[in-house]
């Protein structure tokens, strides 16, 4: 990991400041190239060295508090260099894993510490590195190799998703992110490659917050495999609605999720969205003491249907009511003219 410079010391005590920022609602290419690819993860390949010292986070053995994401700033090297490199030189610094377009590398046992932000986020956090990589699906399958790890570890631990870049009080973190809020060091990956590869390969930044709505997908899917399938009623309608700015934070499926069997996300570009365009609901899912949902069509006449949480779409109504009420208006100007 050629970019640190952190002593073992650095579990003790470092300064650092540094500002970055992320977007709440951010609308991906790279998360709709990877959704709508279909692309996998790796598996997790152990490869735990013994040379790592072992101590314990603040809060005990196998104990972290989240997940801070890296990046190498090498564009020359690979995984198997990085990994060789770090056990030369651990005593200066060094992380758990590292993630690149086809493997998942775990190197050092997440129940200890690793010495990769400064204090003190080495004492909180499971952390890994991004090797960099250069093609645009290589891109696209390390990111999310990247995030589905970020899930895996904070599932592995009992944690639940929570950008931390908001209030610092979260679980997925930047090393920028730390830097800011927790001082220990002033690098600021993996902002700046991602904000590069994104704008190289798909014409737009890559962020965090974007980072972070592919981890959460991740980790849903991972609770859902084990949790018993709750009861449903549906009601057939004829409602409309349109769809909602925040269905970003959401997403589509082929059938009612938690209350089917083989429920599987969808990528939003089939059903064309933008923020107001009308969408026709043919039935409502309630869930038993849980959210209501809505199945809904493309177009008045489709005959695909797509499940939805029902905060995607707002001012729905009667398709009927809605019909009366344009005639209406439209009656009521005529006779004031």
């Amino acid at each position: 990991m050629h970019k640190v410079v952190l002593t073992a010391l650095a579990v003790l005590g470092a300064t650092g400041v540094l500002a970055t920022s992320t977007t709440a609602n951010a609308s991906s290419k790279v998360n709709d190239y990877i959704s709508s690819k279909n692309i996998g993860h790796a598996k997790v390949t152990k490869s735990i060295w013994k040379g790592f010292p072992k101590y314990k986070y603040r809060h005990g053995k196998g104990k972290p508090e989240g997940v801070v994401v890296h990046e190498t700033a090498n564009p020359s090297s690979t995984l198997t260099n990085e990994v060789a490199y770090m056990k030369r030189n651990y005593q200066n610094a060094f992380v758990h894993s590292f993630v690149d377009a086809s493997k998942i590398v775990n190197i050092a046992n997440t129940d200890y510490l690793a010495w990769g932000v400064g204090y003190p986020g080495n004492a909180r956090y499971v952390q890994f590195e991004q090797v960099e990589v250069h093609s645009k699906k290589a891109f696209a399958k390390e990111v999310n190799n990247a995030a589905w790890y970020t899930a895996y570890l904070l599932n592995e631990y009992n944690l639940k998703p929570n950008d931390a870049a908001y209030d610092g009080k979260g679980t997925v973190w930047s090393h920028a992110s730390v830097a800011k809020k927790l001082g220990g060091s002033s690098h600021t990956d993996p902002i700046g490659y991602y904000a590069a590869n994104g704008r190289k390969y798909f014409g737009q930044k890559y962020t965090m917050a974007a980072f972070y709505q592919l981890v959460r997908q991740y980790y849903n899917d991972m609770n859902m495999s084990h949790v018993k399938l709750v009861s449903a009623t549906y009601t057939n309608v004829n409602k409309q609605g349109k769809l909602s700015k925040k269905y970003k934070n959401f997403r589509l499926y082929n059938k009612l999720k938690g209350a089917a069997k083989n429920v599987k996300k969808l990528s939003w570009s089939k059903i064309s969205p933008k923020v107001g365009k009308t969408y026709y609901i043919d039935q409502v899912g309630q869930k038993y003491k849980s959210t209501t949902w809505y199945r809904i069509r493309p177009s008045k006449n489709s005959k695909t249907r797509y499940w939805v949480y029902s905060g995607n779409l707002t001012g729905v109504k009667d398709v009927e009511t809605a019909t009366a009420t344009s005639a209406s208006a439209s009656s009521s100007s005529s006779s004031n003219n």
